[in-house]
């Protein structure tokens, strides 16, 4: 099969207009040919580029969709949940997630980065409708119990992990929650469990750097309200993230997600220590939950490498790689859809330590294919899987 468009990004670059993708039965890309030198069987309108990488989703909270309102600010948000995510049958739960993994295909996406605290979303990888790289939560503000929240992950870990390997690529690791839920032995447990991606959600409130300087505000009242006695923790009085890194290994890939509230001292830190630092926006969960989005300027300006995720059904309107990326475009209008395209792709599959299979349309990859009707339309459809 020989496909081309008006345009066509490798997930890198634009390529030369009238280039033409040479694609097997199986998606494999056998070859890219120069614009004249051989004739398309396709010819897409618009624009072709490669299957979306959705680095930060949770598909366990998909039956939550609108039941939390927008704006309540992160704090009363995941007070919110616990008190409703059990108002579902597991019959509810398990056909919204598998809704949304199919609403995820149906928008181009190709792999996920899925934030698991329990084992329901084992039956999503059997699918093999996309690859997975599954990050099982742990959770546990008490260096007491720190054992005790890390054999629960272990335990959801190993189910993941004896899960056998269909076509598609399944990976897990056991990952912090935040800075703000886990205690400084629980990151070492972690740290020292395996050599896979460390994710963690990163500075997605204002409260949390307020709680590691002061030990005061919006974040004590949630642990409070946990019935979590904080009395041990002692406030570095530094931000959350100058604070754990202290307490992790540096040479592991690591995905911070949201990055809200980053500031560049914290991001000029995290890049001098860790060798391999992906930087994940999600900005329609930032504006549903905070309606505030990172510094993507400052980003930027000290060379992150970002990446894209839509976090859950509970925190955005849709699970959408290029809804997140034509929501930048609308905030930041001088980023250039090359590089936003390069997030949304490559970077993705570079933060998923997926890039040997997908993120580029080159010889030997089975990256998808993915149409766009034009760059201002919501219009995308996976047209190679």
């Amino acid at each position: 099969m020989f496909i081309t468009a008006a345009r066509i990004h490798d997930g890198l670059q634009w390529l030369p207009q009238g280039t033409v993708i040479e694609v097997a039965d199986d998606g494999t890309i056998l070859d890219l040919h120069s614009p004249g030198s051989v004739t398309a069987d396709t010819v897409y309108e618009g624009v072709l580029c490669p299957g979306f990488v959705n680095v930060h989703c949770h598909l366990e909270l998909s039956h939550m969709k609108g039941a939390i309102p927008e704006h309540t600010g992160l704090i009363p948000f995941l007070q919110t949940i616990p008190r409703h995510r059990n108002d579902y049958t597991e019959e509810q739960k398990k056909d919204a997630r598998l809704q949304a993994l199919h609403e995820m295909v149906a928008n181009g996406i190709v792999a996920v980065g899925d934030i698991a605290n329990v084992a329901d979303t084992l039956d999503l990888r059997t699918l093999d409708l996309m690859h997975f790289y599954t990050f099982i939560e742990a959770i546990g503000f008490s260096d007491v119990n720190a054992q005790r929240s890390f054999d629960r992950s272990l335990a959801v870990y190993d189910a993941f992990a004896q899960q056998p390997q269909g076509k598609k690529t399944l990976k897990q690791a056991i990952a912090p929650h935040a800075p703000y839920s886990v205690s400084a032995t629980l990151f070492r447990l972690i740290g020292g469990h395996t050599n896979g991606v460390l994710s963690i959600h990163n500075q997605e409130s204002k409260a949390e750097d307020e709680y590691y300087k002061y030990k005061t505000g919006q974040v004590q009242d949630l642990l409070h309200g946990l019935g979590i006695d904080d009395s041990f923790f002692v406030p570095p009085g530094t931000s959350s993230l100058q604070a754990y890194l202290q307490w992790l290994p540096h040479n592991r890939p690591y995905l911070l997600i949201h990055n809200t509230y980053t500031t560049q001292e914290d991001l000029k830190l995290a890049l001098q220590l860790v060798p391999e630092l992906y930087c994940c926006l999600c900005p329609g969960a930032n504006l549903y939950i905070e309606n505030r989005l990172p510094d993507v300027d400052m980003l930027l300006n000290n060379n992150a490498t970002l990446c894209i995720g839509t976090d859950s059904l509970a925190s955005n309107h849709t699970l959408s790689i290029w809804s997140e990326l034509q929501l930048l475009k609308k905030y930041y209008p001088a980023l250039d859809w090359e590089l936003l395209i390069k997030w949304g792709t490559y970077n993705g599959a570079c933060a998923l330590q997926m890039d040997d299979i997908i993120g580029t349309i080159a010889k030997g990859k089975k990256s998808g294919i993915v149409n766009i009707k034009d760059l201002d339309s919501t219009e995308v459809k996976l047209v190679i899987l």
